[in-house]
Parts: C-alpha cells; sequence; structure tokens
C-alpha cells in the first residue's frame, strides 16, 4: 500500500487522548491498522501524553499509582488499535472494524441502497455519529452532494476519485461543510468504504433527498 491521505494532527491528537466518540475512533483505528506512519506519530502522541501525565501528578503520588491510572485510562478507552497479527491468509477487514460488523466481507449482509450502491450501517453504543461500510459498482458516482457537518471516508477495498485528488486502500478523505463532491469509483473493481459523518448529507439530486430519511445518510 503506497497511502497518500492520513488523519489530521489534531485528529490524530484526540484519539489519543481518548477525546474522539465511538464512530470517529473506529475510523482513526481503522486506518491506524493499515498505515504505518500514523501508527508511528499516534505511538508519539500517546507517549508525549503520558508524559505530560507524569509532570501533572499531584504531590505525594507514587509511580506505582500513577502508572495504575494511566492503564486505567487506557482500558476504559472504547477502542484500541489491533496489533498487527501474522495470518495465512491476510483478512480484507481489520481490527477493530472486524469485529464491528461480525467477520471479513464474505461474512458481511449488505443492504441496498439503488443505483447498485450497498451499505452496512454499523451500530455504536454513544450514536453521536453515523458509522457504516459503503459498496460502490466500479466505475459508478456517489450522488453529488454536500455537507452540514463532517465526513471522513476510509477505502478498504478497490478505489475512487474526487477533486481532491485519488482515494486508494488505507487513504482517508475527509470533508466538511465547504466541501461539495462527487466521489467516483475507479473502474474495474468495486470500492469498499467506512464512512463516518456526524449529520445528514446534502444531495443535490430529488432522488437522493427522498429516499434519504430511510437510509439514514
Amino acid at each position: 500500500m503506497n497511502i497518500q491521505h492520513h488523519i489530521s494532527e489534531d485528529t490524530l491528537l484526540a484519539y489519543s487522548a481518548g477525546n474522539l466518540s465511538e464512530a470517529w475512533g473506529l475510523m482513526v483505528a481503522t486506518h491506524l491498522a493499515l498505515c504505518p506512519s500514523c501508527r508511528a506519530r499516534a505511538h508519539e502522541a500517546e507517549s508525549i501524553g503520558g508524559a505530560l501525565l507524569d509532570a501533572l501528578a499531584p504531590a505525594g503520588t507514587s509511580d506505582d499509582s500513577a502508572f495504575a491510572a494511566l492503564m486505567q485510562s487506557i482500558d476504559d478507552m472504547p477502542i484500541e488499535v489491533a496489533q498487527p497479527t501474522v495470518r495465512a491468509a491476510p483478512s480484507v477487514l481489520p481490527e477493530p472494524l472486524r469485529s464491528y460488523v461480525g467477520g471479513d466481507l464474505y461474512a458481511l449482509r449488505w443492504k441496498r441502497l439503488g443505483m447498485g450502491v450497498y451499505h452496512l450501517p454499523i451500530k455504536t453504543r454513544d450514536g453521536k455519529a453515523s458509522a457504516r461500510l459503503l459498496k460502490v459498482p466500479a466505475g459508478r458516482p456517489v450522488p453529488l452532494h454536500s455537507h452540514t457537518g463532517e465526513e471522513m471516508t476510509l477505502v478498504l477495498v478497490g478505489s475512487f476519485h474526487t477533486y481532491q485528488g485519488n482515494f486508494q486502500r488505507g487513504d482517508i478523505e475527509t470533508a466538511d461543510a465547504s466541501v461539495e463532491h462527487m466521489p467516483i469509483a475507479a473502474p474495474g473493481e468495486d470500492c469498499i468504504c467506512l464512512a463516518v459523518t456526524d449529520s445528514p448529507l446534502r444531495f443535490r439530486s430529488l432522488a437522493a433527498r427522498i429516499v434519504q430519511p430511510f437510509i439514514g445518510i
């Protein structure tokens, strides 16, 4: 993989501090499972955070109790970065995403959205953002849309392109209220992505707007 589009510094710091909601944390953790350079950045951020905790420890607090408190805070985080493992047949979906959806691609029960597009909503405990897998047929576009909040899209299979560039496995596209785009899956292979949004999209197409309340995007 040659990952070109990464997690922003602010998002990575928020993740390392445990300040992201579950869906955003899932997005970051899945990207980290695919991206060695961002894993290194996350490790650096966590090391800095640990040093700051040590510096801020109250007077009289023993090293053992401070370490125990730090370990407890890590244990309480809802999302953890999966450690690389050696597999005879590598999974397409990395952890923790694979556990959230109940298996690898062969085990998924996709739901039809229309125009050949399928999705799989992902349940989160806090419900503060919407997460789903999307499968877009090769060569097909996602309807033109803008945003009322933030959206992140992580490529897992295939690729797509927008005016922001080409996005392949491991790449993340970030969009906000300033972005209007129409991602188009590359020819030759269906594009499967993890998408997270914190508010509804704003579609140009009347047909897309009509079905939008029923599909929750």
